[in-house]
């Protein structure tokens, strides 16, 4: 149900989070919901959303979910990618969910979902979901470390969880990039010169120049982060439109990184320019450079911001047209050329590889554009399947109890394990792949095969055949995180990827891992709970089909080895 409008604007009014001992609206600390009526100003001339008006509602709404769980003024730091698979028409409602997911020391992230319903159709339908960082701005400037997030659901936690992976990707975005932009004849393109029919980015290059009033900042004179993203999409859209002579529709956004603030009284200078196109869609880099009076004078101005917007555009009937080849003449837009490459080969991997389904390829390339991604769809896949619902226990002894769950004709298996050994002990153990060959018989060899950190490598495993197949073999990526705070599990994950240095051969049969690993949890100074998690694939299954149907006890035996080791093994690994 939508909350009571605003007559002036349409908008509505943000629902007071719910407090302990108080009579709330139902939502908790750090938690705002905003509805808003999409009138035609707030619409293009195709009378939709504009792009620049969404993005504005999304930082608002997600800046007062910052403010109201730190109790101080909150700017905006940066916005992760937005994909953008819905537009909204005038007439119809938006509603955006905003709600702290966690707290680090002086910085926080907001987890956004937004939403458009049809009052006449009474359908809803998902626009957006985004994730924005925070930085709480005290009057005097000094740093302000924030309080925990406290949890309440399996979801607060499973989102509690992966925030730190997520951070894990924004700091290694820009890694990432660079990898991929030292790989420079990879991404030379040699029809560049040839051909006559390429438009030249400069015909798209737009400038466009804002002073900052107070409507455009908060009470402390700093601009809003969300009028700034519109700003940019303003000179973006003009950028693309430029282009395919005709409406541009933005599509995703490639992180908005704020690099420092501006004030009321700044002149904020825009420049837009089309970077490359990609057959149905165009990339528009927009940079902002802010000025005060002195910097205007003396034309010093300050980098605050820069982002990379994603548009397609439709012809008459509907469908997306093809955008003209650019042309890259000079050595900075050769730069940005091949950019916008390198980041299309991000943007790619994390579109596929983030949300992965069963009926796509299990195993990703192992390459440098996607480390960070398979990263965190390693250690995501596997804690969202140990937080599902409907795990029914199948077998229990002594130490050792068997669930199995099942969903959408996927087959898991979970074993969990009672081990006298602290919970750190069990972790290196445990996550040490190259130990595992001496308790679980399903292991023949495992080596590593590649390093990316201390925490991620890759490993080349063989087992032994099964009814009398070949032997098997896999390449896993092995994620390990540590406990953050008591309370939360050490967690290993395995994943299989494809690496060229190691094909397939006609000695093995090469096999697939979909999500496998540990979850270990502390429960006291030398005892702890392992938890074994495996999404059973079609390579996976003749291991343990004869113990589903009950002919062995070959998990139960394994577990059971699982734990004699961990508790008379040393610790002494080879993965640190």
């Amino acid at each position: 149900m939508l909350l009571p409008r605003d007559s002036s604007d349409g908008r509505a009014r943000t629902r007071g989070a719910h407090r302990e001992g108080t009579a709330g609206s139902g939502y908790e600390m750090g938690e705002v919901q905003m509805c808003h009526t999409v009138y035609p100003w707030h619409s293009n001339h195709q009378g939709e959303l504009s792009a620049g008006q969404l993005l504005t509602w999304i930082d608002t709404t997600a800046c007062l979910a910052a403010e109201r769980h730190a109790g101080f003024a909150c700017v905006t730091a940066s916005v992760d990618d937005i994909q953008i698979e819905e537009t909204a028409r005038i007439g119809q409602q938006i509603c955006i969910k905003a709600k702290v997911n966690r707290a680090f020391n002086t910085s926080m992230e907001v987890g956004i979902n937004v939403s458009v319903e049809d009052p006449q159709t009474n359908t809803q339908k998902h626009v957006c979901r985004a994730f924005s960082t925070y930085v709480a701005k005290p009057a005097g400037g000094k740093k302000v470390n924030l309080k925990p997030v406290k949890l309440q659901s399996p979801q607060d936690h499973l989102e509690y969880s992966l925030a730190a992976e997520r951070r894990r990707i924004r700091l290694y975005h820009e890694v990432s990039y660079n990898n991929l932009m030292e790989d420079s004849c990879a991404l030379y393109d040699p029809d560049w010169e040839n051909d006559s029919n390429k438009v030249p980015t400069g015909s798209t290059c737009v400038e466009s120049i804002e002073l900052v009033l107070p409507p455009h900042a908060n009470h402390q004179g700093n601009t809003f982060g969300g009028q700034i993203m519109a700003w940019m999409e303003t000179v973006a859209n003009i950028s693309a439109s430029r282009l395919c002579h005709t409406h541009a529709v933005l599509k995703s956004v490639d992180m908005f990184k704020f690099r420092g603030p501006s004030t009321v009284g700044d002149r904020l200078v825009f420049r837009a320019i089309v970077n490359n196109t990609f057959q149905k869609s165009v990339e528009v880099g927009v940079r902002v450079e802010a000025y005060n009076c002195e910097e205007w004078t003396k034309g010093k101005p300050r980098h605050i911001n820069s982002a990379f917007l994603i548009y397609q555009a439709l012809d008459a009937d509907n469908q997306y047209i093809m955008f003209p080849r650019v042309k890259a003449s000079t050595k900075d837009s050769i730069r940005r050329f091949r950019g916008a490459i390198a980041r299309r080969k991000i943007r790619v991997a994390r579109k596929y590889i983030l949300s992965s389904k069963p009926e796509k390829p299990i195993s990703h390339p192992w390459e440098k554009g996607n480390q960070a991604y398979l990263s965190y769809n390693n250690v995501a896949t596997l804690t969202f399947l140990a937080t599902s619902d409907g795990w029914e226990l199948s077998n229990t002894k002594k130490t050792v109890k068997v669930y199995t769950h099942e969903e959408n004709d996927i087959l898991s298996i979970k074993v969990e394990m009672q081990v006298n050994l602290n919970a750190s002990q069990a972790y290196l153990l445990l996550s040490d792949l190259g130990l595992r060959p001496q308790w679980d018989v399903h292991y023949l060899s495992c080596k590593v095969a590649e390093t990316a950190t201390d925490d991620d490598k890759i490993f080349y495993v063989t087992s032994p055949p099964v009814k009398q197949s070949k032997s098997r073999d896999f390449v896993v990526l092995m994620s390990r995180r540590s406990s953050c705070k008591d309370g939360d599990p050490y967690v290993i994950a395995v994943r299989s990827v494809t690496l060229a240095s190691y094909p397939p051969t006609l000695e093995f049969l090469r096999s697939e891992v979909q999500c496998a690993g540990f979850l270990i949890y502390s429960c006291g100074k030398d005892e702890c709970q392992v938890n074994y998690l495996n999404q059973l694939t079609s390579d996976m299954m003749p291991y343990i089909e004869e113990n589903l149907t009950g002919w062995s006890n070959s998990i139960e035996e394994t577990a059971s080895s699982c734990i004699r080791f961990l508790e008379t093994a040393k610790v002494y690994t080879t993965i640190l």
